[in-house]
């Protein structure tokens, strides 16, 4: 899925190539990058072998297996379990049944935000705003979310280290088969 969503504000504009036309040609010379520091404990049986038959059908088409070390790694899922929260408290916020969202009447105001905001929101989408307005609380801002940004800054950089020397990575998307 690949086009720019001009209601949603994370959605690029940039220009999407035409997919199709690699349709049908040659890996051979492709430099993709393997690394084992994206194997994770937990990672299924299945998903190992698949990921491994990906690497070795790729090495037989012609493809170059590079890997490069990434040290921060280790540190994305923490990261992400700090700034996701905080940035969906942040953009869900806007949601309080006024102007955005859900809207339940109410001769109340107090009462409207909170009936809108139960019944708007599952109970994992309020979870994941309490850590994250939690986070981004007084006192703790500094010592979770600013760190955790500035080591998704040395993840990044990471990243664009890597693919100045490669054209794809290969990895799992996840551990387990999803369905």
């Amino acid at each position: 899925m690949c086009s720019h969503d001009p209601k949603d504000t994370t959605s690029s504009s940039k220009k999407i190539p035409n997919f199709e036309e690699s349709i049908g040609n040659s890996v051979k010379g492709l430099k993709s990058w393997y690394s084992n520091e994206f194997f994770q404990e937990g990672m299924s049986d299945e998903i190992i072998d698949i990921w491994n038959k990906g690497k070795e059908w790729l090495k037989k088409s012609g493809a170059e297996i590079i890997d490069i070390s990434l040290p921060n790694t280790k540190y994305a899922l923490p990261c992400y379990y700090i700034i996701a929260p905080a940035e969906a408290s942040s953009n869900l916020a806007r949601y309080d049944g006024v102007r955005f969202g859900h809207s339940v009447n109410s001769s109340d105001i107090n009462e409207m935000y909170k009936a809108t905001r139960s019944e708007g929101f599952g109970d994992e989408v309020k979870r994941r705003i309490m850590i994250g307005t939690y986070v981004l609380s007084s006192g703790y801002y500094d010592a979770y979310y600013l760190k955790a940004q500035k080591v998704r800054s040395l993840i990044t950089e990471d990243y664009n280290k890597v693919f100045n020397s490669v054209d794809v990575i290969l990895t799992p998307s996840h551990q387990v088969r999803l369905f």
